[in-house]
């Protein structure tokens, strides 16, 4: 289910004098300088040598990321209406998204960020709202499947680079969103999942640097994985040829494997789509793709874990969303997840050191099985299990191949 998106105008801009008056982040030495006043404004003076760690600490994301989103967005928040701050003092392009991204990474409420910011609750949402309608117009070339060959070369490369998986695309993962409903809410028992949490589904595909290649949102939680993935537009594209379609890479004289994406446990085994072995009694060969498998999709993993913990607002702790609003936020911070990435703002050893994204929830067992792809499954195994005494000793996140 993509997020929704209602019928929108393109908005002009009123009045050009105006509105350049009111932008604060059009150049380095602005941008410095309303950095200073902002924080001075809400924690004090901050000292020379820290106050780059601080800005990361509020902001979650450097200052360079940070001018870059202000220029995204610039048009789009700077139109039509303009927002103030409760003493009539008109907020600038900085405060506007500063107040939002402050929004979004902490998860208080709309009245605590009102405070801090020292603005109405009721403009807090408004910005924040029209700051997600930026992003969604604005932002969404940062979250795309490669469609380059050189670009997915690259991935696979770095795929097979992690355990040895050769060809792979993508580790695909699912997460609950969770949201704060009471049995008063109208339609509110839909969204019970098997944890009796009301939630709402995130599925993503993850490339090698954790960045988002394919997300699908707006399902309930009760759904099990296999249904989230037969709902996409991504499994339809895959099963009619029209993704996973690159050249195939020849391991041996008699074998060959195509393109495919790796899941967990409850995922379906596709031609492509690899999952473990299920069972007690496995052969060594299968044991050993196994470990292979499931060290590699911990990319996934790790992103899911990243993304709920630099966004907080999608923890759904301390807030009672729009279930119709709530999916644009997760798309929203989705892409955020990935402009951090696309900005070199971090490395890959940056963030959580736990990759438990979704506490509470056990793996589901999915038994369907497709006979090529189990077929093609054991020609990896053995593949993987024959370049055992060459292959370099790989550890990704405490697994060691």
């Amino acid at each position: 289910m993509a997020p929704l998106r209602g019928n929108k105008k393109k908005r002009k801009v009123e009045n050009k004098d105006e509105e350049n008056s009111l932008v604060s982040g059009s150049s380095e030495e602005s941008s410095a300088n309303w950095w200073n006043a902002f924080s001075k404004k809400i924690a004090g003076s901050p000292s020379q040598s820290n106050g780059l760690d601080k800005f990361k600490s509020i902001f979650q994301m450097s200052r360079n990321t940070f001018d870059y989103i202000c220029s995204l967005v610039k048009d789009h928040m700077m139109a039509k209406t303009h927002f103030s701050f409760s003493n009539g003092k008109p907020l600038s392009l900085c405060d506007q998204v500063a107040l939002a991204l402050r929004r979004l990474s902490s998860g208080n409420s709309l009245i605590s960020i009102g405070d801090s910011f020292g603005a109405h609750h009721s403009t807090v949402s408004q910005v924040t709202w029209r700051f997600i309608e930026a992003i969604e117009e604005n932002g969404l070339h940062h979250l795309r499947w490669p469609s380059a060959e050189q670009e997915m070369t690259n991935i696979k490369t770095k795929f097979e680079k992690i355990q040895g998986l050769p060809n792979c695309c993508g580790a695909i993962d699912t997460t609950h969103i969770k949201m704060m409903l009471t049995s008063s809410d109208q339609g509110a028992d839909m969204w019970l999942d098997r944890k009796e949490n009301h939630s709402m589904i995130l599925q993503v595909v993850v490339d090698s640097d954790f960045r988002f290649r394919d997300i699908v949102t707006g399902w309930p939680g009760k759904m099990n994985e296999y249904s989230v993935l037969q709902s996409s537009n991504f499994f339809k594209l895959c099963e009619k040829g029209e993704r996973m379609n690159g050249d195939k890479l020849t391991l041996s004289e008699q074998t060959e494997v195509g393109e495919y994406i790796i899941g967990d446990t409850g995922y379906p085994l596709l031609p492509w789509l690899m999952t473990p072995y299920q069972g007690k009694e496995l052969s060594e060969s299968k044991v050993e793709f196994n470990k292979r498998l499931i060290a590699t999709h911990i990319v996934a993993k790790r992103a899911l874990a990243r993304l709920k913990e630099r966004w907080k607002m999608i923890q759904g702790d301390m807030w009672r969303p729009d279930k119709h609003k709530l999916p644009r936020f997760i798309f929203a911070c989705c892409i955020l997840h990935n402009i951090v990435i696309d900005m070199e703002d971090e490395d890959s050893d940056e963030g959580p050191s736990s990759h438990h994204h979704d506490p509470g929830y056990r793996n589901e067992v999915c038994e369907f099985v497709d006979e090529s792809a189990s077929n093609l499954r054991d020609k990896l195994s053995m593949h993987l299990s024959g370049s055992l005494n060459s292959h370099v000793n790989l550890t990704f996140d405490g697994v060691t191949a």
